[in-house]
């Protein structure tokens, strides 16, 4: 015991010296760098600051000097000094003769030796003022002086901090992770080596050690030795008692004749699904079905044929059950059981019930016969239909008993308001897939208006769809369908070239504007879509430069390489992008800076609550400026009202569309409002 304890005491000793001496140097590193990377941060923040204070003043000061307002240069220099950052001010003309100056001396304090060599004592900040209208002619000058203390104290307070809180947290940390490994390693290793020499060897372990490397005389060492020793000795009887244990566990938990699992096993899996999906919030549909008229095989090709059937049908579960996402059972008889787990919503566990139908329904071979079956479907949800396993299973059974009695090759969810929510969506699915076809389909227009100019620059072509039965669908119902099915594709191509026949036709009648085209995600994903769009612009004669397509965020964020590619090739051939809904995906800047991008538009549901919603109006003003910097054109969609309209341009919205110009028109109703809306503004002008 004595050489044990030595051991043990000289692996601790050499922990702590190699923990707290890491520690120790990495918290010096990283504290310095973080100081470092800090001091440029605040740097880079005070050119900042100085830069929009000038750009802020910049218009007031050029009025004041182009007017030779001293008073007004006087109010523009005391508003800057309002900042006790800044140290001097001054307003001049060309020859540098003062309209307005101020000044106050340097904070004294003992720190700025150490300070100044760093962000200087003071930094000067000087712009030339001249007017938008004329921006060559040089009316004057604009000077600040920066005084850095206020900004270094800061810095040099938190450098303080981080650098004592750094190399505190190093020696803690190190003592804190020698305490660990001394309570969670050595320790219990001893603890385990003698534990390990009274095991019986009726209960060994399933695998050799190796001895870890640099351990052969430490406490990892004893411990191994003694485990393998334990090992060494049972090998054989360990390895009879497991597979006589496999044989009756196959045998208890796997139906016999199919080789699924059995109901019990089907339930465990469930149980086990169940409590990680309700954790994450998922949804977990189980389809419940039995063979149509099973008995009646039995009674024409005999018992043996009827094990076949199932055999088969197991089969082909296991052979094309999805992988880890879905699991079959057999309840028994001819009832089998199927889990699918991480669904999206109830339409897909309505598509992956016609999977099953579509799988079972595949002829069997029966010797030199063929067979036809068909299976009955009943199917419940978690967590909207039951929380519990045996509950969620006995109402799928409860469900395909009640479909059975209705009719057969069908499924049937376990809520009938669920079960006609998806019917309906199917129906509506089937009735999109012949709505192009029969002329159910039109496009509506919707003007853009520069708010500068007051003049309609472009119109926004929009999807409708007639239904011959339900009327107008909203294209928020039958949009995401058509996605989903793939018949956006059509359908966007369709919309492309109407919208560029229309273009074309308002040019000839000199109304010349340009025509914003939506482009879903499906449609971006086409290797053509480039050709496409170009081979429409030239059947129709269009410039390039009319046409404007709208792509949303997550469209090329789900490929954004291929995304970026395909909408370069467009915008290099003169076709105008937009961003649309932005605001509401990713919004990420460095997105932005790498795509072809000459609009963004602002969502509507932050222009609706504009001048009510503080978060909504500063999103939205942050799209503005964010335009500005990156010399984007920004459009406002939605907006209703005068004051939206007002404040917007106020802000420096360039366009906008909404029902306070106009609603979306028929194109000869959008023509009659062109025309009527600029005579209008012809009037109000003269």
């Amino acid at each position: 015991m004595n050489t044990r304890f030595e051991l043990r005491h000289r692996l601790g000793y050499r922990i702590l010296r190699w923990v707290l001496s890491v520690a120790l140097v990495s918290g010096v590193l990283l504290s310095t760098t973080q100081i470092i990377l800090d001091a440029q941060r605040v740097s880079d923040e005070l050119d900042q600051q100085a830069t929009q204070t000038l750009a802020l003043v910049r218009d007031a000061a050029t009025q004041a000097v182009f007017s030779i307002d001293a008073e007004l240069a006087r109010q523009v220099v005391d508003g800057l000094f309002q900042q006790d950052a800044i140290r001097y001010a001054r307003i001049a003309h060309p020859d540098g003769e003062p309209l307005a100056e101020s000044s106050r001396p340097l904070r004294q304090a003992p720190y700025r030796p150490m300070t100044d060599s760093i962000f200087q004592a003071e930094r000067i900040y000087q712009i030339s003022l001249s007017r938008r209208a004329n921006p060559d002619t040089n009316y004057g000058t604009l000077t600040v002086h920066y005084d850095t203390a206020l900004t270094a104290a800061r810095w040099l307070e938190r450098a303080t901090l981080t650098f004592t809180s750094g190399i505190a947290r190093a020696v803690i940390l190190g003592l804190v992770l020698y305490l660990v490994y001394h309570l969670l390693l050595t320790r219990p290793l001893l603890r385990i080596i003698n534990s390990l020499a009274r095991v019986n060897p009726d209960h060994p372990d399933d695998r050799l050690l190796e001895i870890p490397k640099g351990h052969d005389r430490d406490e990892l060492g004893l411990w191994v030795n003694a485990t393998n020793n334990l090992l060494v000795a049972i090998a054989e009887n360990q390895a009879k008692h497991r597979e006589a244990e496999d044989r009756a566990t196959r045998l208890s938990r796997y139906d016999n004749l199919t080789g699924l699992p059995s109901r019990e096993t089907f339930l465990g899996l469930l149980s086990t699904a169940l409590e990680e999906h309700r954790r994450s919030g998922q949804i977990i549909s189980v389809f419940c079905f039995g063979i149509d008229d099973f008995k009646g095989i039995n009674e024409q090709f005999g018992y043996q044929a009827g094990d076949q059937v199932l055999q088969k049908v197991a089969d082909r579960l296991s052979g094309e059950h999805g992988g880890a996402h879905r699991f079959a059972g057999r309840l028994g008889s001819d009832q089998f059981v199927v889990m699918e787990q991480n669904l999206k919503d109830d339409y897909h566990a309505a598509a992956t019930a016609e999977w099953l139908l579509q799988v079972i329904a595949r002829p069997i071979e029966l010797g030199n016969r063929e067979v036809s079956v068909s299976a009955t479907i009943g199917i419940a949800l978690f967590p909207a239909d039951a929380e519990h396993a045996d509950q969620l299973l006995q109402r799928a059974e409860q469900t395909m008993t009640l479909a059975k009695a209705a009719s057969q090759n069908y499924f049937q969810f376990y809520v009938a308001s669920v079960d006609q929510q998806i019917r309906d969506r199917k129906r509506l699915e089937k009735d999109l897939s012949m709505a192009l076809a029969g002329n159910q389909f039109h496009l509506v227009y919707q003007p853009q208006v520069n708010l500068e100019s007051r003049r309609i620059i472009g119109a926004e072509a929009l999807l409708r769809w007639n239904h011959p039965e339900r009327g107008l669908v909203p294209p928020d119902e039958f949009i995401p369908l058509a996605e989903l099915n793939g018949s956006i594709v059509e359908i966007g191509e369709w919309v492309l070239d109407q919208a560029c026949w229309q273009a074309a036709r308002w040019a000839r009648v000199n109304m010349p504007i340009r025509i914003a085209v939506n482009l879903s995600a499906v449609q971006l994903k086409q290797p053509d879509i480039v050709s496409r769009v170009l081979a429409t612009l030239k059947r129709h004669a269009i410039p390039p430069g009319r046409l404007e397509l709208e792509v949303t965020e997550t469209a090329f964020m789900e490929n954004l390489e291929d995304a970026i590619a395909k909408l370069r090739q467009l915008r290099a051939e003169g076709i105008n992008i937009a961003v649309d809904d932005f605001g509401t995906g990713y919004s990420s800047l460095t997105y932005l800076k790498r795509m072809p991008v000459q609009h963004l538009k602002i969502d509507k549901q932050f222009v609706q609550d504009l001048l009510s919603n503080e978060d909504d109006t500063r999103i939205a003003n942050t799209i503005i400026d964010l335009g500005k910097s990156l010399n984007l054109s920004v459009i406002a969609e939605g907006v209703e009202t005068e004051e939206q309209e007002y404040y917007l341009r106020q802000r420096g919205c360039q366009l906008a569309q909404g029902y306070y110009f106009s609603r979306p028109l028929l194109p000869e109703l959008f023509e009659a409002f062109v025309g009527d809306f600029h005579r209008k503004l012809t009037e109000n002008n003269t």
